[in-house]
């Protein structure tokens, strides 16, 4: 739980690497927050009209069988979460989730309103390391509600430049969602599969950054870089918070696969959804190995480390007997005692300086042959 509010609470960079204000300057205030708001009938998409509120998308979706409103919202406030809990008639518990936000992610049915909790991930390799974007998705028949809890889409992209878009058709793009009309006709379950789609495949391009940098720690570890070792921790960190991240998600996949069953959607779905369980179970497989081989190259450098002390040790070792024959030999004629062997003979001083001489050069070559020195 730490490292997820770590990761949650901490704040967003861009892909520049600068930190990420919580509003941006050019962007009008609003108590509401930032809004793109469609209509879509028979899977064409188009803008809602201005000032609709949640509750003429409501309407307008549950006049016709064909129709589906979509509204997404940046970092909504309390007006807009008070809004859709009035049009929507959302649980006790379901508002209380949307108010705090710093949600896993999860699958949760109230009624006929379906919750789900996601975060993407992308990742700064400047920075070596993966930033996180909640939302929360809200679906009842022909309607779809998506909550950007932190202002950004799925590859950090800030929501509110959509609704600055004027074409229509490069939002879609942008977005993944309003472009696929087929898609768009199977209703509110496939925009969920969409979102969950372009989430899952933003984990892609994450590991593959993740990937490169533990291929430049091996190499670094291997050139006996002392740097490495916190740069192992560091990555195993952001690596943990992914899996985090993937692992809740598989929940929620399998939660979503099972509702087709229970509650009849769409058969069409099936095969989409399957696809995005055996995608996601392939991710997280990768997710397993990269911490298991960024384990591996730690204990690899903690070897490397603990076998270059070792020859620190032989040297040090090696040099420290080499000083002990003088240091002995000095201490023992320094003590001055009468009747010392050779203490007050003309050759006595050059004896023992020859004395020490040749026992440490004796020392220097058994060390040396030893490979020691």
């Amino acid at each position: 739980m730490g490292s997820l509010r770590r990761k949650l609470h901490r704040p967003h960079l861009t892909n520049a690497g600068t930190p990420r204000a919580a509003s941006s300057p050019d962007r009008p205030p609003s108590a509401g927050g930032a809004r793109v708001a469609r209509y879509v009938v028979d899977g064409i998409a188009s803008r809602a009209p201005a000032g609709a509120t949640v509750q003429d998308a409501l309407d307008f979706a549950h006049a016709e069988p064909q129709n589906l409103s979509l509204l997404l919202y940046a970092e909504p406030t309390a007006s807009v979460i008070e809004e859709l809990t009035a049009a929507w008639d959302l649980h006790p518990l379901l508002v209380e989730d949307l108010t705090k936000g710093r949600q896993r992610p999860k699958f949760e049915r109230y009624g006929d309103v379906v919750f789900i909790v996601a975060r993407s991930a992308w990742y700064l390799d400047a920075h070596e390391r993966v930033e996180f974007a909640e939302f929360h998705i809200l679906l009842r028949p022909n309607a779809v509600v998506v909550l950007c809890q932190d202002g950004l889409w799925v590859d950090g992209t800030d929501v509110a430049a959509f609704e600055r878009e004027e074409d229509v058709v490069q939002i879609g793009l942008a977005w993944g969602l309003m472009a696929d009309q087929q898609m768009l006709r199977l209703g509110p379950e496939a925009v969920a599969y969409k979102m969950l789609d372009g989430i899952i495949d933003g984990y892609v391009p994450v590991l593959e950054g993740l990937d490169v940098d533990k291929d430049q720690i091996e190499r670094q570890v291997f050139s006996g870089d002392a740097a490495a070792a916190e740069r192992i921790y560091r990555l195993s960190q952001e690596v943990i918070d992914l899996k985090q991240a993937s692992a809740s998600l598989t929940g929620v996949v399998n939660a979503f696969s099972t509702g087709f069953e229970r509650f009849g959607l769409s058969e069409e779905l099936r095969a989409y959804v399957a696809d995005l369980s055996d995608h996601l179970t392939r991710i997280n497989a990768e997710i397993v190995e990269l911490r298991d081989a960024l384990t591996q190259i730690l204990a690899v450098n903690a070897t490397l480390v603990g076998q270059r002390q070792n020859e620190d040790m032989k040297t040090i070792s090696g040099w420290a007997a080499i000083f002990i024959v003088p240091t002995l030999i000095a201490a023992i004629y320094g003590m001055n005692f009468v009747g010392m062997p050779g203490l007050n003979l003309t050759w006595g001083y050059p004896a023992a300086l020859l004395m020490m001489v040749v026992f440490s050069s004796l020392l220097y070559w058994f060390f040396k042959r030893k490979k020691w020195m």
